[in-house]
């Protein structure tokens, strides 16, 4: 140590902002070992002392313990490979605490009890496997053993949360996991994809040319924007235009069971908790949400068709005034 300019502790925490109860205790643990003593057998440090002790407290605010950080400063293990390491355990609390976060602000704001609080946070917690096992349960019980054209449906549906999800991800994968567990939610879709396998299969094994319920929204957004009430004379021609559009994509005969078929279809598609889940699957894949809901316009058919406002025929609906 010739020739070295040691340094008392006193010094040591003047340039390094450690108080001298710190700096003695990471000596005591080896981090900071002594070079050697003075004539009143007061600890000095070497050259290196300055440095390794600004290392030592960056290292601890970053939270690694002393036994790693020992390992480091002894360089039985290189700052490269510790701070890996230490940024992946960070990495896996930071996505718990997300999901803590995100589970005690869904039941601040829903007014929630301990019991079910209880259930957001297992479900929040579940592993990946385990949310596979629940998406795979929902998908067979919902669409397992029908045409096979409802594969790509079953992809469609399939929520895949990422490894790393945001708090709003988190919520919405929560109250997800509550539909999927939802047997009357499996049933309800359940009656859906069967509906499809019919009409699939009705209309010669090609998939209907459009998906009714946005049809319906379509034709009748401007009947919405003007108030026509389901019942009214104003009703009926459109009511007789959607009869017939879904004549037309099912190749059915025109006749006095149609109507009731499409209420039957109406009242099996126009099931609220499948748009919430559609707009939590698109928060939980970060996909692109819907743009708009079908909802009120398959609720006015549906009350349209209840009335019964349709024409004796579709094509008499269809004819101008004078003609009819």
């Amino acid at each position: 140590m010739d020739g070295e300019t040691l340094h008392p502790i006193g010094e040591l925490a003047r340039r390094t902002g450690l108080t001298v109860k710190t700096i003695r205790f990471y000596s005591d643990r080896g981090l900071v070992p002594p070079a050697g003593r003075s004539a009143a057998g007061h600890r000095l440090y070497g050259p290196d002392a300055v440095a390794r002790l600004r290392l030592v407290r960056t290292l601890r605010a970053l939270g690694l313990d002393l036994p790693t950080i020992g390992r480091v400063v002894r360089r039985e293990a290189t700052l490269p490979e510790v701070a890996a390491a230490h940024a992946a355990a960070l990495e896996v609390r930071i996505r718990t605490l997300r999901s803590r976060q995100a589970v005690l602000a869904m039941a601040a704001r829903r007014g929630s009890t301990p019991e079910e609080m209880d259930l957001m946070h297992e479900l929040a917690e579940l592993s990946e496997d385990a949310r596979h096992r629940l998406v795979a349960g929902f998908l067979d019980a919902a669409l397992g053993g029908l045409d096979l054209a409802l594969d790509g449906v079953g992809r469609s549906l399939t929520p895949c949360l990422p490894d790393d999800p945001a708090p709003e991800q988190v919520e919405a994968w929560v109250e997800l996991a509550g539909l999927l567990q939802d047997d009357d939610f499996r049933a309800a879709l359940r009656r859906t994809a069967e509906r499809f396998t019919q009409e699939r299969r009705a209309s010669g094994g090609g998939p209907p040319r459009r998906h009714l319920a946005a049809t319906a929204r379509d034709v009748l957004a401007p009947v919405l924007a003007a108030g026509t009430a389901p019942g009214s004379p104003e009703a009926g021609p459109v009511v007789a235009e959607l009869i017939a559009r879904y004549a037309a994509a099912f190749g059915r005969p025109d006749g006095p069971g149609l109507e009731d078929e499409l209420l039957d279809w109406v009242e099996t598609v126009n099931d609220p908790r499948r748009e919430r889940y559609l707009r939590l699957l698109a928060v939980v894949n970060g996909w692109t949400p819907p743009d708009t809901d079908p909802a009120p316009a398959l609720t006015w058919l549906t009350r349209a068709l209840r009335r019964g406002g349709r024409p004796d025929s579709i094509h008499e609906a269809m004819l101008p005034p004078s003609l009819a």
